[in-house]
């Protein structure tokens, strides 16, 4: 009885604090939920000293060591940050030197300084019980340099007379060329249970195969995610590519965008939303975009700011924050996370350093765990709310659910005030990265932020008592504690009659 009766005490306090917070139901996980953080095998993490042959890490060109069994152990870093999943450069058989990938010898082979099938299964394995998908870099246009293609006389039409970087372009358009490329894309599948290719360069394969090569990839699983590159300044161009088929495509007119803004303070904010508003319109589905600061073929955004005698920390930051918070899929480069140097080529290339200071890690952990929590960050609209100076605030709306990002790029602490009618009435910011609460008053809600800072808020009830809920529970809880004195009673009254 007793245990009963303290049951039924608790009751309405169990009720009270499973009050839902208003945010918008957690749906099923689509590839626009994801964040993806791209890494060079060979480049990241030396777990099996195995399969070191000819590793120099003092050479940029040679391999360092980087394998799938390094990565694997580093699966929880990468997973601790909010990443849910990760994208991995070409891991087939390369040519000597070849410790980016794409000097390709073997489509059907991995590449032996990076670990075997088995191993490379192991990797996709262990992600997948983390929830994490994969995606490699699927090479469509070239070979390694001496590739034993290139000499055999039966294979001549196998090639076009285009070159970059000195290699031949396959010629897709030949049918044997066509078939082993999508058969060996099905085998890898297949194999290794892969979520999503990367291709790139998608504009410099012929058009007839891609729409072939993406129908077919597309139809042999289910939510295989194709990620495409396509380089182009030009929006509409890379437009033409998702109507193909591709899902998403490395925005590139985005990073132009805001590359040059974040990478020194008082710059102005004012094109960021507006452009970003132009370029959903003209993609076919915005939110399966790819995001980049930085690739494996540009500069490192860090360098960029470092030459103009800026703190690379709050610059990452800020870019991140606008990265995170505006529709498309994240993709962090490694070592963007420790603000890595590297200039062009092999230097963009540098060896992943763990030993270092966290602050900007706990920065992308939780901008990953507020984009992973809540739905409105990754479905939502966008809308600019109100810009001055080097700050904007901008909100993204999903199902009831409003989240309010502010970015202050500017070397002064300032405030902006967004009017009511922008924001619903009589409510209040919450701030999810730091403890700051904004209510609302008669001219509507005024955010402060201090120089180089970026704070990201959740629309929600003012905070106090909630009358109503209260009245009820008080009601709930007396009507409880009235069962339990007149159970109490009749039991006594039962025991007295007993004796």
């Amino acid at each position: 009885m007793r245990k009963r009766v303290w049951t039924l005490i608790f009751i309405p306090f169990i009720l009270f604090y499973a009050i839902p917070a208003g945010a918008a139901e957690k749906e099923d996980r689509k590839w626009q939920d994801e964040a993806i953080y791209y890494l060079m095998v060979d480049r990241f993490n030396n777990g099996d000293n195995k399969n070191d042959y000819e590793v120099n890490v003092q050479d940029p060109k040679a391999f360092h060591g980087g394998d799938f069994m390094g990565i694997i152990n580093k699966l929880d870093y990468i997973q601790d940050m909010g990443f849910t999943s990760i994208r991995i450069n070409s891991i087939f058989d390369n040519e000597e030197n070849g410790y980016h990938g794409k000097w390709i010898q073997d489509f059907y082979k991995t590449e032996e300084h990076y670990g075997t099938m088995d191993e490379f299964k192991q990797l996709v394995k262990e992600a997948h019980k983390r929830e994490m998908k994969v995606i490699i870099d699927f090479e469509l246009n070239q070979v390694g340099p001496n590739h034993p293609w290139l000499t055999k006389a039966d294979k001549k039409e196998w090639f076009r007379e285009q070159k970059e970087d000195g290699l031949l372009y396959l010629n897709q358009d030949n049918q044997e060329v066509k078939n082993y490329l999508i058969d060996a894309a099905k085998w890898w599948i297949e194999e290794s249970k892969v979520d999503g290719y990367y291709i790139e360069r998608a504009d410099v394969a012929s058009e007839s195969f891609m729409k072939e090569f993406v129908k077919e990839i597309k139809g042999f699983k289910d939510d295989f995610y194709l990620l495409g590159e396509v380089k182009s300044d030009d929006p509409a161009t890379i437009a033409q590519f998702q109507e193909m088929g591709i899902d998403g495509l490395i925005d590139y007119p985005l990073s132009e965008n805001i590359r040059p803004i974040f990478d020194q303070v008082d710059n102005s904010l004012s094109k960021l939303i507006t452009n970003k508003e132009k370029l959903m319109s003209i993609y076919p589905d915005p939110y399966l975009m790819g995001s980049v600061m930085d690739t494996d073929g540009m500069i490192r955004f860090t360098h960029h700011a470092v030459t103009k005698n800026q703190h690379p920390g709050p610059r990452w930051k800020l870019a991140l924050t606008y990265l995170y918070t505006t529709p498309g899929i994240p993709i962090v480069y490694y070592g963007s996370e420790i603000a890595l140097e590297g200039g062009e080529g092999e230097a963009n290339h540098r060896q992943m350093d763990f030993r270092t200071d966290k602050e900007l890690i706990d920065y992308i952990t939780k901008l990953g765990e507020l984009r992973n929590k809540y739905p409105s960050l990754t479905r939502g609209s966008l809308e600019l709310l109100a810009e001055e100076n080097e700050l904007s605030v901008y909100k993204r709306t999903y199902e009831g659910e409003t989240a309010v990002v502010a970015i202050n790029n500017s070397s002064a602490s300032q405030d902006i005030t967004i009017p009511s009618k922008l924001l619903e009435d009589n409510k209040e910011l919450r701030g999810l990265l730091s403890d700051d609460q904004v209510k609302s008053s008669d001219k509507g809600y005024t955010i402060f932020l201090d120089r180089e800072e970026a704070e990201v808020y959740i629309l929600a009830e003012k905070s106090g008592l909630n009358i109503p809920y209260v009245i009820a529970t008080i009601v709930v809880y007396g009507a409880f504690l009235t069962f339990i004195i007149l159970a109490w009673r009749k039991s006594k009254k039962k025991r007295a009659q007993q004796e």
